[in-house]
C-alpha cells in the first residue's frame, strides 16, 4: 500500500514532497505527537488528487491545520496525514469583504483587515491557529467568534465536489461546526468586516494582546485552553478552586499562570496530558459535581 501510494504520487503530483515518519510534535503548538506515516502540505489543486490517490490504495486520511487545538498521540497517525498550511494561505481584501486560505494564520487575516481598515477581526489577532481550524471549531476570544463574520466557507466534501457552503450551513456554535460529522475538509472562508479607523483597531488588537500575555502562560507550548467552558462556570476557575494549579504528569502540567491551560515544560508526552486531563477530571467531577470536557482535539494512536 505504501509504495504503490509513492509511485502515484511521484507520478502525478511529482512537485508535491511527501514526508515519511515525521515527527508530529513539529506541527502542533503542543510540541508533541508521534509520527505520521506520510505527512503533506498540499495546495488546492493537489489535494484534490492527493485524496483521489489515497481512495485508491484504501489509506486513511487525518487533516490538520496549524495545530494550536491539537494533541497527536505518541504512537503517532497512520495513513496519509494532510496539512493545511503555505499552499492554501492566500488572503485577498474586496471592499468589505475578506477571502482567506484554510492555511491562512488568523494573526495574519487579523493584521491584513488592520491594513484595510476593516475591523471585527480584532479577537482573532492572538488566537494561533488557521482559518481552517478555526471554521471547524467557530473558534473565539475576548467576547469574539467565527460565526460574528464569516459569510460563507469553501469545502471539499467526502466524494471529492469543491462547493460553497453558507454561514447557516455550517451550523455554528460554541466550539462545533458541521464540517467534522459532514467530513468535509476547508479550502478557505469568506469574512464580512466594517469600515473602522485603523488606529482604533490597531489599539484594541495591543489590548487584547497586552491581556493575553499578562494571563496566559505563552512562555510554554501549549494547545490553547484545555477544557471547553462548562455552563455557568469557567474552567480555570473550577481547577484552580479544585487546589490543582501546578499539578504534573510527567512533563504535562496544569499552568501556574492559567488553570485552565496544560504546559508542556519540556518533554511531554501524549500519555502524561492524556493522565493529567484524566485526574483534572475526576478532581473537578468530585469537588463540584461539574464535568469538564476537553476542548483540544485528540487524534492519532495513544
Amino acid at each position: 500500500m505504501d509504495q504503490r501510494f509513492l509511485k502515484s504520487v511521484g507520478e502525478q503530483i511529482p512537485e508535491l514532497k511527501v514526508l515519511e515518519g515525521e515527527p508530529m510534535k513539529k506541527h502542533t503548538t503542543f510540541r508533541i505527537g508521534g509520527p505520521a506515516d506520510f505527512y503533506v502540505e498540499p495546495d488546492e489543486k493537489q489535494i484534490k488528487k492527493l485524496l483521489g490517490i489515497a481512495k485508491e490504495c484504501d489509506m486513511p486520511v487525518t487533516v490538520v491545520g496549524n495545530g494550536s487545538n491539537l494533541l497527536v498521540g505518541d504512537g503517532g497517525i497512520r495513513g496519509l496525514t494532510i496539512g493545511i498550511g503555505k499552499g492554501l494561505s492566500k488572503i485577498e481584501v474586496s471592499d468589505n469583504m475578506i477571502t482567506a486560505g484554510a492555511g491562512a494564520i488568523l494573526a495574519a487575516v487579523a493584521s491584513k483587515a488592520a491594513e484595510a481598515s476593516l475591523g471585527g477581526m480584532e479577537f482573532a489577532a492572538g488566537i494561533p491557529g488557521s482559518i481552517g481550524g478555526a471554521v471547524v471549531m467557530n473558534a473565539g476570544a475576548y467576547g469574539g467568534e467565527i460565526k460574528d463574520i464569516i459569510v460563507s466557507a469553501t469545502v471539499l466534501t467526502a466524494d471529492g465536489q469543491i462547493k460553497e457552503i453558507t454561514k447557516d450551513e455550517l451550523d455554528l456554535s460554541y466550539r462545533h461546526s458541521c464540517v467534522p460529522e459532514k467530513g468535509y475538509i476547508v479550502l478557505g472562508a469568506k469574512l464580512l468586516l466594517c469600515k473602522k479607523p485603523q488606529d482604533e483597531i490597531r489599539a484594541e488588537m495591543a489590548q487584547l494582546r497586552e491581556k493575553r500575555v499578562e494571563k496566559q502562560p505563552l512562555e510554554y507550548p501549549s494547545a490553547g485552553s484545555t477544557f471547553k467552558r462548562p455552563e455557568g462556570y469557567f474552567a480555570g476557575k473550577l481547577v484552580m478552586d479544585a487546589g490543582l494549579r501546578g499539578y504534573s504528569v510527567g512533563d504535562a502540567q496544569v499552568s501556574e499562570k492559567h488553570c485552565g491551560f496544560v504546559v508542556n515544560k519540556g518533554n511531554a508526552t501524549a500519555a502524561d496530558v492524556l493522565a493529567l486531563i484524566k485526574d483534572v477530571q475526576q478532581r473537578v467531577s468530585e469537588q463540584f459535581g461539574v464535568q469538564l470536557e476537553p476542548e483540544v482535539k485528540m487524534i492519532g494512536e495513544f
